[in-house]
């Protein structure tokens, strides 16, 4: 007596054998994929931050250099385009050399932070989204730690005589 070989005795049951796992294959790679989706996008917002900082320091340091500069009388810009060519010199001066995209918008859309008839004296995101970096910062910047959202990171040039207790300069507002 010839015995019936596994293919001969059910070929269905094999093909659902197959379905199952190759769903189940599905799923764990579901799960996998969203698992890096989600590490990806967290990155992303790091970095994003990193640049958000990096831009307003740097803008910091150009309100530092207008203000200071010799010669023209203590002030700070009017325009964030006195900033990209100060024209108050035969030669124009540049303290930077673009205006850059909010990182975290990806706009240009600062909100531009002005101390009375004083002119510019800071700019902050304009974004309402929740900062992961929560602690780390230098002492300048040590406010930040407390922030709800970006908008809440306000790089803010104050000269050293305000922080050593000379002229008071009221708080800055909003554009």
């Amino acid at each position: 007596m010839r015995r019936p070989s596994l293919r001969a005795r059910d070929p269905a049951g094999a093909a659902g054998f197959t379905y199952i796992g190759l769903l189940i294959a599905v799923v764990i790679l579901g799960i996998a994929l969203s698992a890096v989706g989600t590490v990806w996008r967290t990155q992303a917002q790091r970095e994003r931050e990193q640049e958000l900082l990096f831009i307003g320091r740097d803008f910091r340091a150009a309100l530092a250099a207008y203000h200071r500069a010799k010669g023209a009388g203590r002030q700070y810009p009017q325009e964030i385009d006195d900033l990209l060519e100060d024209k108050r010199w035969p030669e124009p001066r540049h303290y930077l050399r673009r205006l850059y995209a909010d990182p975290m918008t990806g706009a240009q859309d600062w909100t531009i932070l002005r101390t009375g008839a004083l002119g510019i004296t800071g700019i902050a995101s304009s974004s309402k989204a929740e900062p992961l970096k929560k602690a780390g910062f230098p002492p300048e910047e040590a406010e930040f730690a407390d922030a709800t959202c970006y908008c809440d990171w306000k790089f803010i040039y104050v000269p050293s005589i305000v922080r050593r207790g000379g002229n008071a300069v009221p708080p800055p507002t909003a554009d």
